[in-house]
């Protein structure tokens, strides 16, 4: 698989989890492990560019895929439009839940791009936040998808 651009050729045991596999072997921790019920999406990110709760797939699913991790977004030090977003509406607290909610929110924001406030609810509910009241959330994907319009190849 070819992981945030670069080529992994590796041996995994058939049960290991891709999540697990980011986390652990490739020590890309942005991903993290919530529920183990693929309840939370703390552990999103995408898969040939569409996102997948990464509890939920075996690392040999992904066997030739392109694999991005929040870790992959950006380059250098630089943030994507919607990283940015989050970060300057205070579209987080913990941090815990913001990878995952991150990595929808662009997959959204390509698929949806003049969505409404409420649809924009609608489209994270696979994604938990256990501090805020979303609002912020919401607030900061909406500005993401403003800027992702504006910057050319942004997502």
């Amino acid at each position: 698989m070819v992981v945030n651009g670069s080529a992994v050729i590796t041996e995994v045991d058939d049960h290991t989890l891709l999540v697990d596999f980011l986390r652990d072997r490739l020590r890309l921790t942005g991903a993290h492990v919530g529920c183990d019920t693929s309840q939370c999406g703390a552990c999103v990110v995408q898969v040939d560019g569409r996102t997948v709760k990464s509890c939920t797939m075996l690392a040999l699913q992904a066997d030739g895929a392109v694999v991005t991790t929040i870790e992959g977004l950006a380059p250098g030090d630089a943030l994507h439009p919607m990283q940015q977003a989050f970060r300057d509406l205070h579209g987080l607290q913990c941090g815990f839940c913001t990878p995952g909610m991150v990595m929808s929110a662009i997959e959204f924001a390509e698929t949806r791009p003049d969505a409404d406030e409420a649809t924009i609810r609608q489209g994270l509910e696979g994604n938990l936040c256990r501090c805020t009241g979303y609002h912020n959330i919401v607030r900061a994907v909406m500005a993401g998808m403003r800027a992702m319009k504006t910057r050319p190849n942004a997502g």
